[in-house]
This record gives C-alpha cells, sequence and structure tokens, in this order.
C-alpha cells in the first residue's frame, strides 16, 4: 500500500463507505507481513514514497516467488533485480502479469501508472559489456516514473562518440553512467554537463581491473566535482538515486 492508497483508505472510512473494522483488516500487514523466511516491509512506500525491491541472487526461486506475490497482493509496482529465469518461472506462475527483463536480469509488475516525472534521466555506457548494468538502472528508473535517454557505446578509446551526444547529455536532470576498465568516462561526462553525474563502475576489464575496483577508484578520484559515485554493477542503485533526484527538482 502507497501513500496516495492509504490516504484513500482513510477517506473512504470517514465517508463512510468502509467500516474500520474492515480498515484494519487492510492494514494487517502494515508496517511488514512475515512470510516465515523474509519479513515483507509494506510501508516502505509510505516512508519513502517507493516500494521495496526484491533482491534475488541468493534466494530460491520459491522465495522470490513467494516475496513478489506479497508485494503484487498491496497493490504496489513490483521489482525484483539480479533474477535468472527459474526464478522468472516460479514468479510468472503466481503472478502471470510479470515481466522478464532477460538483459537486465530484472521481474518487474507494473500495477500503477506514475506521473512521469518532469526531469530526464540520461543513461550513458561506456560500451556494449557494460549493457545489463545500463539496463538494470533503465528498468529501475523507468519502473519509478523517469523518463529515460539512453546513450550506449560512448566510451572514451573513441571520444567522438561521446562528444557527438553532448547536446542529449545537457538535456539531462541527473546522468547515470556505467564504465568498467579503468573508469574514466564519468569524469569525462561530468566535465560536459552542469547536472549530478552517478558514476556505476561495472566489473568489465581485464585482469588489472580487478572485477570493477580499478573503475571504482579512478571514479572516487574524479576531478569532476560533479560526479558520485555507487557501488561496483550497482545501476540498481543509481536508478534510485536518480530518481530522489529527479523528484527533488520536480518540487522546486
Amino acid at each position: 500500500m502507497n501513500r496516495d492508497q492509504l490516504r484513500q483508505l482513510m477517506e473512504a472510512v470517514q465517508g463512510g463507505e468502509i467500516s474500520p473494522d474492515a480498515a484494519c483488516d487492510r492494514l494487517k500487514n502494515l508496517p511488514f507481513e512475515d512470510l516465515g523466511f523474509a519479513k515483507v516491509d509494506h510501508h516502505r512506500s509510505v516512508r519513502t514514497g517507493m516500494p521495496e525491491v526484491i533482491y534475488s541472487r541468493g534466494k530460491t526461486a520459491d522465495q522470490v516467488a513467494g516475496i513478489f506475490a506479497s508485494l503484487a497482493a498491496s497493490g504496489v509496482n513490483v521489482l525484483a533485480t539480479r533474477a535468472s529465469r527459474g526464478q522468472f518461472d516460479a514468479v510468472s506462475q503466481v503472478e502471470p502479469r510479470a515481466v522478464f527483463h532477460e538483459a537486465a536480469g530484472c521481474i518487474t509488475l507494473r500495477q500503477q501508472t506514475l506521473p512521469v516525472r518532469a526531469g530526464r534521466v540520461a543513461i550513458v555506457c561506456a560500451g556494449t559489456s557494460d549493457l545489463p548494468v545500463a539496463e538494470e538502472a533503465r528498468v529501475t528508473a523507468e519502473l519509478m516514473g523517469n523518463e529515460v535517454d539512453m546513450v550506449v557505446d560512448v566510451g572514451v578509446a573513441g571520444l567522438h562518440r561521446l562528444l557527438s551526444q553532448h547536446l542529449r547529455l545537457q538535456e539531462a536532470t541527473v546522468l547515470i553512467v556505467c564504465a568498467g576498465m579503468e573508469g574514466a568516462l564519468p569524469s569525462v561526462v561530468g566535465g560536459l554537463v552542469g547536472a549530478p553525474v552517478i558514476a556505476v563502475p561495472t566489473s568489465v576489464g581485464y585482469g588489472a581491473s580487478f572485477g570493477g575496483v580499478a573503475a571504482l577508484l579512478g571514479m572516487l578520484n574524479s576531478c569532476s566535482p560533479n560526479v558520485t559515485v555507487v557501488n561496483i554493477d550497482n545501476g540498481f542503485g543509481a536508478a534510485y538515486v536518480a530518481t530522489l533526484i529527479n523528484r527533488i527538482d520536480r518540487a522546486k
């Protein structure tokens, strides 16, 4: 149940359309529902404006399906990240409307049409190998009500490719930049735009990239003051923060 649904329920009680006992029944799973193997936080959307997201890696297919079904029953949009095809098969048994985004490794269920936020999120990735992380960011950002512009394969090895997209980058309210190897792309993008840049190091590169650690350290040492950094391969976290920035920008 999100904030709008909670308000509608209270107004229905006030107007005599629903009894207090019936309202209590509908609120019985707030603030969480205990499934035994998980405590599903139904109150999160009331506190933060966005519902709980399922991190699927390390969970069994049945566990992901159980949490997904619980969230779906509350009426919110549902997102499961780092999901496998087998986990999606289990989810689709309990929620046939669910959609699997294979490139992103995400399962989604869209039950609410959110107003599109005024700002635009640009998601930029250095190379095709970075696309899975960029796709996770895209799926997350779009489900959370953002307009997304994808700019792909514009790494610094061919800088002219990035410069040709200069105007598109400047139109964004916030940018998510995914890169592996040495992780130079966010610093370059940061020098081209006057908006926040969320850098996402990816675990792409040869041995000395240390699974994304080299890119992470390079991004943390960026000389572009508008660059901030999330953890390795964390496209979801970048999109979540971009949504918060976009929400603040719209509220002004």
